[in-house]
């Protein structure tokens, strides 16, 4: 049973505990799970929700640890939801990014929780959303959700996060054309980093590059993507990208943050009620039986597909 008043009170084992419920798949877990995210609904609103991707090699986690440690110093409390690959063995999360934030980790003022991504799209768990809320609930105000890569997993955190930020390499301004256009399009701010020695020039042209790219993207009415650089491993303009996160706040606005957010909860619900009766639909034993076979008349033609959709489907229903 989880403690309300400790989750509430900021105590980090019990928000672990709470999160490992929630990510739970036996039924009565999932019940319980639904009741504790009915009490902590209203949870944490002036919190602000950072995700952050970039491919393999960019420097994700250094990021994270020294710029997690800079909002500390400015008096945050910080989250950092690391969407960590699934073992293929256990299927649990293989831990890599608590490893590699080993002072952020130690801090009281910091939570990081490495979540397996169970083989889902794109590498985002499915249940990131809701560990949100329950830190929130905790008292931590800044909330950072780290993704594998670049991949389709950019789309569905860029849909639960306040400010999308990608991390880019130095020397990745020549390689714009390989750059997925729609990963642009969701930036909120491509920030350049490891501009630090014999990189530092091709930081610079690279931060020119993405700048002149952007002048054709913006998806957000009230803020025009920026461009920035950095070195985490120097904590080098790390200050600057606080900086305009702020701006970025005080820019749009708290009205437009909340109207956001109830749009992506709007999605959220939509994409759960699919996900759900998919799952209702395969755990019946029956309509399991039934699929298999319309299956096998699709496939020695005896039945078009069509056909055999809207019997399993007149059926389900039915059912």
């Amino acid at each position: 049973m989880i403690d309300l008043q400790k989750l509430i009170a900021g105590d980090r084992r019990t928000l672990a505990k709470a999160i490992t419920l929630i990510e739970s798949t036996k039924e009565e877990d999932q019940i319980k799970s639904q009741e504790l995210l009915n009490k902590i609904l209203n949870g944490n609103k002036k919190s602000f929700r950072l995700g952050i991707t970039g491919s393999p090699g960019v420097g994700k986690s250094t990021f994270i640890e020294n710029f997690g440690q800079y909002l500390i110093s400015q008096n945050h409390k910080v989250a950092v939801l690391a969407i960590d690959p699934s073992s293929p063995t256990s299927g649990g999360s293989i831990l890599g990014d608590k490893t590699r934030m080993e002072k952020l980790s130690n801090d009281p003022s910091a939570f990081i929780r490495p979540t397996p991504s169970s083989g889902t799209l794109g590498g985002v768990a499915q249940k990131t959303r809701e560990a949100i809320l329950l830190c929130e609930a905790a008292g931590f105000d800044f909330i950072i959700i780290e993704t594998v890569g670049v991949g389709q997993s950019e789309f569905e955190v860029a849909n639960m996060v306040d400010f999308f930020m990608i991390l880019m390499l130095p020397n990745s301004g020549d390689e714009l054309q390989g750059i997925k256009k729609g990963i642009l399009e969701l930036a909120d701010a491509i920030v350049v980093n490891k501009a630090d020695g014999d990189s530092e020039n091709l930081a610079i042209k690279s931060q020119a590059q993405f700048q002149s790219a952007l002048e054709l993207f913006r998806h957000n009415p009230l803020w025009k993507t920026k461009v920035s650089s950095c070195s985490a491993l120097t904590n080098k303009n790390i200050d600057q990208i606080y900086t305009m996160l702020k701006e970025f706040q005080e820019t749009v606005g708290e009205e437009y943050i909340l109207k956001n957010r109830n749009k992506q909860n709007k999605d959220w619900f939509t994409n759960l009620v699919s996900e759900l009766i998919k799952f209702k639909l395969n755990s019946d034993k029956k309509l399991a039986g039934l699929k298999t076979t319309l299956e096998a008349e699709v496939l020695s033609g005896q039945k078009l597909a069509v056909v055999a959709a809207s019997e399993y489907v007149e059926k389900a229903l039915k059912n």
